[in-house]
């Protein structure tokens, strides 16, 4: 045991947090849907994708925890010191509505993956867990529940999805040739949205506010960049894993993906009965955090942009409340 009392266990612990936090609210249904349509669709060829993505993804979120780490003030906040108010104000109404242009699809993402997991009505599964996300948000120590929550999700998502991957099977060799940057026709959109799923500039953005949540100052530099370099890979490994699943299972059948409920159905078939409900469990996973996640994001940064909370206030932001 340390001088502090801690255990290495706990150390270790102590050192993950904030990357995780960002890369389970980043990864949601419509990543899901769109890697998995695209390794349906292209197979291999677009794997340098997600590598590319992740590669500016760590880029963005290393800059913001290096803000963080040095700021008394929040995203919005830091912003309006440097750029005047006004572009403050503009970027805490922009990722507001970035964030709530997700959440019809992550509620409805949990839903469909209740739906497929216990059968019933999705939107009634839907609006059960948009109130159980909702009251999360008013939990007491909040960051703290919501690191141990999404580090848990984030852990099951990646276990879920690898197996998937792993299970299905992709030809390695066609996986190495997709590495090399390369655009199939008519594949300019849906670059774009895969890319978009993985390279989050509101995500990064927020590092910054999760970053003085969790208490961190510059003498915690190199944990913090441990953090954000395991989470934002973790990150592009759960789009990649997807992609290379569908390409695998999906691609030679010649199917098309147009949702994730639908791929749960797909794989069945294929890999047996038990992958259809582990793929909804990581279905569930990623539309739940996501939920939380956007709630978290979005509020955030409209409070910024309406001065309801303190813009100087010490770190960690969380003892804002008490001293306003």
């Amino acid at each position: 045991m340390s001088a502090s009392g801690s255990t290495p266990t706990k150390s270790r612990r102590a050192r993950l947090g904030p990357a995780f936090v960002t890369a389970a609210l980043v990864f949601g249904p419509g990543s899901i849907t769109t890697a998995s349509s695209i390794g349906a669709q292209h197979a291999y060829q677009l794997v340098w994708v997600p590598v590319i993505a992740t590669v500016l993804m760590l880029c963005f979120v290393d800059l913001s925890v290096r803000i963080g780490l040095t700021t008394d003030r929040g995203p919005v906040a830091t912003v309006s010191r440097r750029y005047t108010r006004i572009v403050g104000v503009l970027v805490g109404i922009g990722s507001f509505l970035v964030t709530a242009s997700f959440q019809a699809g992550n509620s409805v993402g949990t839903g469909a993956a209740a739906g497929v997991l216990f059968g019933g009505d999705v939107p009634m599964f839907a609006a059960l867990f948009t109130v159980l996300a909702i009251g999360f948000l008013w939990l007491p120590s909040f960051y703290r529940s919501l690191e141990t929550l999404m580090v848990a999700i984030v852990v099951v998502m990646l276990v879920v999805f690898v197996v998937t991957a792993v299970v299905s099977r992709p030809d390695l060799g066609a996986v190495a040739a997709g590495l090399v940057p390369r655009l199939p026709e008519g594949a300019t959109a849906v670059v774009v949205g895969l890319a978009a799923t993985t390279f989050s500039v509101v995500g990064a953005l927020y590092q910054i506010q999760l970053v003085r949540e969790k208490g961190w100052t510059s003498e915690h530099y190199r944990e913090a960049r441990r953090d954000a370099v395991t989470g934002t890979i973790v990150l592009g490994v759960l789009s990649l894993v997807i992609m290379l699943a569908a390409a695998a299972v999906l691609h030679p059948e010649g199917i098309k993906v147009t949702s994730p409920a639908t791929m749960a159905a797909i794989l069945e078939p294929t890999i047996g009965g038990w992958a259809s409900g582990l793929f909804a469990v990581g279905l569930w996973a990623a539309a739940f955090s996501s939920l939380i996640g956007n709630s978290t994001i979005g509020g955030h940064m409209i409070a910024g942009a309406s001065t309801w909370s303190p813009a100087g206030c010490p770190r960690p932001a969380s003892r804002c409340a008490s001293r306003s």
